[in-house]
């Protein structure tokens, strides 16, 4: 059966099929996504995004149901991505598949307004189980992170975690990201719309949490920690 054939098929029986905008800076991705959403008769993809002003303009243009996105964008301002779509489009829901460790990340994403995050690990079927939850109204996460979760709000918090990212706040992680990519502290002020003052300020407090004395070290650790996680 044809998809269009599928689509009145749904309309007759009172099924709606759901609007998805993808977001992420790797062409490849985002044509795998595609063949993927389109295989399915519940969901179309209504509109593609490789940059922030992209997505911007196709959230405005094209009304989805969901945005799936990568947070690990190339001026690091993956959170923002977030955040902005949450502020100006409430209903809209927000999945996030990411190949950044989902311990450390996942939280961060659910707090910015994310409504589930999966890691590009995921098979397939977990992919689209996730979207259809999040679409369904419901929060998605692995059983690793909701294990996580659960305990720390119902006060029996897991050992507290030695991995010293985690000290970092989610200003100073997005910085620690862009130090990692190279990107140059005018060019993370601008894209992350913050003076080069403040961004200065992020590092020194980066190097003294993360025990750095000096600005090649902290290159150096962004470098190969991070390189690490998104292996």
């Amino acid at each position: 059966m044809r998809k269009n054939e599928a689509h009145a098929g749904d309309a007759q029986h009172g099924s709606a099929v759901r609007r998805v905008l993808i977001v992420d800076g790797h062409p490849i991705v985002r044509e795998g996504l595609r063949r993927i959403v389109e295989d399915q008769h519940d969901l179309e993809v209504c509109g593609e995004a490789g940059t922030l002003e992209d997505m911007h303009a196709a959230l405005g243009d094209r009304h989805p149901d969901v945005l799936i996105c990568d947070i690990g964008s190339k001026n690091g301002n993956g959170i923002d991505l977030v955040r902005y779509a949450r502020a100006r489009h409430p209903r809209l829901r927000i999945l996030v598949l990411s190949a950044l460790d989902e311990i450390l990340y996942a939280e961060r994403m659910l707090s910015a307004g994310a409504n589930g995050y999966i890691t590009k690990e995921s098979s397939t079927d977990e992919f689209l189980a996730s979207m259809r939850c999040v679409l369904d109204g419901h929060v998605y996460v692995s059983e690793t992170v909701r294990r996580n979760m659960l305990s720390k709000y119902v006060g029996r918090a897991p050992p507290k975690s030695e991995d010293p990212i985690d000290r970092l706040s989610t200003r100073e992680l997005q910085v620690l990201l862009m130090i990692g990519r190279g990107i140059t502290t005018r060019e993370t002020a601008r894209s992350l719309n913050l003076s080069v003052k403040t961004v200065e300020s992020h590092r020194h407090s980066i190097k003294r949490k993360l025990n750095l004395r000096t600005a090649t070290q902290l290159m150096r650790y962004a470098v190969l920690e991070l390189a690490a996680r998104e292996s």
